[in-house]
């Protein structure tokens, strides 16, 4: 039995260390943040009894979107309590940085409405920022295209001239010596949407050359729906020619006439990894997503940036060239539910169906949709009902898919606690866990409870801390840091849903981040021990 001098032990839980390995009853010994000790050991100042309970590496969000909820509410409550210590952000090509010219006044609407007062342009101002504010778990961050793109170019529907080319490299290869993990996309979104695979790929090379070779890419793809097989080639495609890791963020295949191509979509990606491209996904536990609203509209509506979109929105001849469009979104407008709005004046449309706020408003949904994106200013979340059941559990069967909540991270009260967001943010790594345990993931049926819990906790934590470099974590090992989550394995299940979306899960009951408790019995304990992780630095 070890003896020496803990901070925090953590005694007669059963380990899952993250690995892969077999569970195993020991305890835990914490000193100065790390992992010291697992096995049989005395006490220690500060003791939790995990008896009964599954110890596990904290676990890892590979898709959250934080960058300004996470300044404006460090406490990250949503995340905490469902067992999240690290989050991987700046992802579908939008990050902290850089925010300069167009990208900058871009973004000021979400700082204001967030209360941010300070300003910056580049990702080591941002980290400063966040470092201050003292957030509760630890940030990653991706360097988002558009961001680069918008900064360099505007909104723009144009390939970029070599010299800006040129700077956009410059940028990325900036925010990588920063910090930045690798770089996004988000190629339904402007001005992500105006670009092509020989801009992007161009980009991956130079941050393959600015990272020596520890570099991944990660898209929003071009299409998730009708030309879904095209945009997971293009995607593959970029690691084919730079030599990168790639990443499918939210795989899905969406809307119902879609939904026969998940098998053809993972026999792509199989294919690809056999020929030895570096490729992942990741994809949160519900069918249905989350996005803007103005997502329904073809990208030459959102040339130039938000202005010439609204002024676009405003056009009697483009409102009509447009409504002959509005029949295209695959699933109808019962399946577009507004999640939250920026006035109060609409906010009564939160929680209602397209179709519902047309029948409020006596006129076609699609004018609807124009009304309310032009009252808005832009500024209309929703939600789109548009998965297979079946599906999501063929994705999240893949050994290399992981969990990413696509989320903010929000608390229960104050400035974050707005509309009626998607419950994933709230809910997701409880919800993937559950579904392990009842055995409805395809690989994981006819196992023991404990094999599939083991599969499942592989993909929260180690699977992800190595897909994005995050070094030492992912694991519980001596000498990594410690990041744990400790939760009952029968009582483990999200609570949040699409009408009360703000509601803690049940069973998570410890989370330690950077061996610091964050979470004791179930509740938050105020403190807030996160940090900025940085490519290629363990802390």
């Amino acid at each position: 039995m070890a003896s020496g001098r803990f901070t925090l032990a953590i005694k007669n839980g059963i380990v899952y260390d993250g690995t892969g390995a077999p569970p195993f009853r020991a305890d835990i010994g914490i000193l100065g943040g790390r992992v010291v000790h697992i096995g049989e050991m005395e006490s220690a100042p500060e003791v939790i009894d995990a008896t009964g309970l599954a110890v596990a590496p904290g676990f890892i969000d590979t898709h959250g979107h934080s960058e300004f909820t996470l300044l404006a509410s460090p406490e990250a409550e949503g995340k905490l309590m469902q067992g999240i210590t690290t989050e991987v952000n700046g992802n579908c090509g939008l990050s902290a940085a850089p925010l300069i010219g167009p990208a900058k006044e871009r973004r000021e609407a979400d700082q204001k409405e967030y209360g941010i007062k300070e300003r910056w342009e580049a990702l080591s101002e941002y980290f400063s920022l966040l470092e201050a504010r003292e957030p509760a778990t630890n940030y990653a961050t991706l360097a988002g295209h558009g961001n680069i793109r918008a900064s360099v170019m505007g909104y723009e529907d144009r390939k970029p001239t070599e010299g800006e080319l040129d700077e956009m490299k410059a940028l990325l290869v900036q925010m990588l010596s920063e910090g930045a993990l690798g770089l996004s996309t988000g190629l339904i979104y402007p001005p992500g949407v105006y670009s092509d695979i020989d801009e992007i790929a161009a980009l991956a090379e130079a941050g393959m050359k600015g990272t020596g070779g520890q570099f991944i890419y990660a898209s929003h793809m071009r299409s998730e729906g009708e030309r879904l097989l095209e945009s997971i080639a293009e995607t593959l495609e970029v690691g084919r020619r730079s030599g990168c890791r790639v990443h499918i963020s939210h795989i899905k295949t969406a809307g119902r006439a879609n939904w026969y191509k998940a098998a053809a979509a993972i026999e792509l990606i199989d294919k690809a990894r056999q020929e030895g491209i570096e490729a992942t996904c990741d994809r949160y536990p519900y069918i249905a997503a989350a996005t803007d609203l103005d997502a329904v509209l073809p990208p030459w509506v959102f040339e130039g940036g938000a202005d010439e979109e609204l002024k676009r929105l405003g056009d009697p001849s483009i409102i009509i060239k447009l409504r002959e469009l509005s029949g295209t979104w695959p699933d109808g407008f019962e399946a577009i539910r507004v999640s939250d709005v920026s006035t109060g004046a609409n906010k009564w449309a939160e929680g209602l169906t397209i179709a519902g706020i047309a029948s409020r408003w006596a006129m076609d949904p699609f004018d609807a949709i124009v009304r309310l994106l032009v009252e808005e200013k832009l500024r209309v979340g929703a939600i789109f009902y548009s998965m297979s059941e079946e599906n999501l559990t063929a994705f999240l069967s893949c050994p290399y898919c992981m969990v990413g909540s696509d989320s903010s991270s929000r608390s229960f009260e104050g400035v974050t606690r707005r509309g009626m967001p998607h419950p994933r943010g709230f809910g997701s790594m409880p919800r993937f866990l559950r579904m392990a345990l009842d055995g409805k993931l395809g690989l994981q049926r006819g196992r023991s409870p404990e094999d599939r819990l083991t599969g499942a906790i592989v993909k929260l934590t180690s699977l992800a801390a190595r897909t994005f470099g995050l070094e030492g974590r992912g694991a519980l090992r001596q000498g990594n840091m410690a990041d744990i989550t400790v939760f009952d394995p029968e009582r483990i299940i999200d609570s949040a849903d699409f009408v009360e979306p703000f509601v803690p899960p049940v069973g998570v009951e410890h989370v330690i981040v950077n061996g610091v408790p964050a979470v004791l019995g179930g509740k938050l304990t105020g403190r807030r021990p996160g940090r900025v992780l940085r490519h290629g630095r363990q802390v």
